[in-house]
């Protein structure tokens, strides 16, 4: 099974067990993030774009989780779905360096969507994906 074919299905995963609208899961280099594999209704309308845009930047930058309960009010957000309330973007960090080499974006059409268990639930499989990113 090829890379996106396995990321695939780990985001048709997480989409089914959390309930969420749209999962994508992306490469990350020093400048840009670009995705790899999906689940949800489209593909995403920024399929590629620079690593200092977006609310995936300050996962970058800060190499910690970021959520968002309501989108509209933050203007760092990338509107890639118009019916898009709430996300989270778990960063999927390098084992040995503690860059960033990869993130989940988890997007939900409710506002408020992600609890402490949400995130510690993606935050564990990122760590369990980052070997698949080397």
């Amino acid at each position: 099974m090829t890379r996106q074919l396995r990321l695939a299905s780990v985001a048709e995963a997480i989409c089914s067990v959390g309930g969420y609208r749209w999962v994508g899961i992306y490469d990350v280099t020093a400048t840009q993030v670009r995705i790899i594999a999906y689940s949800g209704p489209g593909a995403p309308a920024f399929p590629v774009f620079p690593a200092d845009k977006g609310l995936t930047s300050e996962a970058i930058r800060s190499r910690a989780t970021v959520i968002v309960g309501n989108v509209a009010a933050d203007p760092h957000y990338l509107t890639a779905f118009g019916t898009t309330q709430s996300e989270m973007i778990v960063p999927i960090l390098d084992a040995a360096s503690g860059v960033v080499i990869g993130t989940i974006d988890v997007e939900s059409e409710k506002p408020d969507a992600f609890a402490a268990e949400d995130r510690a639930r993606i935050e564990q499989l990122a760590a369990e994906l980052a070997p698949s990113f080397r």
